[in-house]
């Protein structure tokens, strides 16, 4: 798996535009002349949990004397992205939010997200957002906005799937399935709750985590009519390292009876690596992606994690997580839509120690399945 990664380095100086100014944003000495703009609800947000893993800083916007600011909003993103995320723009909500829109595409951005704490609707649309769908669950312990925003900075349109936040620690796979089908369909928003999601990790899990193999052959049996194909490019149990011995082999046996049934039941296991090239080819004829990666290289801890890859833009492949980290000011609308570019996601998805790439590809349903699991 990649390295443990820290937040890049802060700049020596403050960045700088025409329009606005961008400083690192210290929580306990925010600079003087921000305490004008900022009440104490927004204050108290800022300083609630630790964000510095996510680079937050304030993108400012000067008034005509150079000396007061006008606006400002906090901005953090997850390492390794194509984002920003406004936590709140204030002051002049709509420069704020302008410098920021500004401030990505200097970068070569996809998108900007903004939380609805405190967004208001005519601001929204004033600045050329759109609202994000409410998620249908929140991850385990996250404690998101009830509202969130996105802007992309490219054309084209990228379809939402539904987003669901995993409610335990250890289903990030069925969850990752169970999104895939309901954005091609083949299973109802209003049929994604708990009871699925323990259903489907029971199928297919290696306990506690879901294998690639074992995750494609349970997709198979929840939904016949779907086309599945495992890419796993060893041909070994996985994720077993940081067990004992003892439970190594029985785990390790599973695995083994789930290559059988994946023989059994027709899902091919290429043995080849799956590409970033080859997921963008697959999401092109309407595929989708279960993507294996480490999460230290977007979270800063090295655990076996499932993604959804569903969409593509210039220089980023989008993807759906369903677990989000609230203890550095992560939420839903960061783990929504998220655009990933391919070399971080290629980086990702090797798995040390092993070094392997491990994925599940599901096709377009041939027809509707009855039920959407066993």
């Amino acid at each position: 798996m990649p390295p443990h990664q820290e937040p890049p380095t802060r700049p020596a100086e403050p960045e700088r535009s025409v329009e606005n100014v961008v400083i690192p944003y210290e929580p306990d000495a925010p600079p003087a002349r921000l305490a004008r703009l900022v009440g104490d609800e927004v204050s108290e947000r800022w300083r609630a949990v630790d964000r510095s893993a996510h680079t937050p800083r304030l993108v400012v916007v000067p008034g005509d004397d150079g000396e007061e600011w006008t606006a400002a909003a906090l901005v953090t993103a997850r390492p390794n992205t194509a984002y920003l995320k406004i936590v709140d723009a204030v002051g002049d909500v709509r420069a704020a939010v302008a410098a920021v829109v500004a401030l990505a595409d200097r970068r070569g951005l996809a998108q900007v997200k903004w939380e609805g704490w405190t967004a208001r609707a005519e601001d929204v649309a004033a600045t050329g957002f759109t609202v994000l769908a409410p998620p249908l669950t929140q991850a385990e312990g996250a404690a998101g906005p009830a509202a969130g925003y996105v802007r992309w900075l490219h054309e084209g349109v990228i379809t939402a799937p539904p987003y669901y936040g995993q409610t335990t620690h250890f289903t990030c796979g069925a969850v990752t399935a169970l999104v895939a089908q309901a954005h091609a369909g083949t299973v109802e928003w209003e049929a994604l709750d708990r009871q699925a999601e323990l259903t489907l990790w029971r199928d297919a899990t290696n306990f506690l985590a879901c294998e690639p193999v074992g995750l494609g052959v349970a997709v198979r049996r929840a939904w016949p009519s779907s086309p599945v194909r495992v890419h796993l490019d060893v041909d070994r149990p996985v994720l077993l390292d940081h067990y004992p011995e003892k439970d190594r082999e029985w785990r390790a046996l599973l695995q083994r009876a789930s290559r059988e049934d994946a023989e059994r039941t027709g899902v091919p296991v290429d043995p080849g690596r799956l590409s970033m090239s080859a997921v963008r080819d697959s999401i092109g004829r309407r595929e989708h992606v279960l993507l294996l990666l480490s999460l230290a290289g977007m979270q800063g801890f090295d655990v076996p994690h499932w993604v959804l890859c569903h969409g593509v833009v210039p220089g980023a492949i989008v993807i759906e997580d369903a677990w989000t980290n609230a203890t550095t000011g992560d939420s839903w609308v960061d783990a929504h839509l998220l655009p990933v570019p391919d070399s971080s996601l290629d980086m990702m998805s090797v798995l040390s120690p092993e070094g392997f790439r491990g994925a599940v590809t599901i096709g377009p349903p041939r027809e509707r399945d009855a039920a959407p699991l066993p």
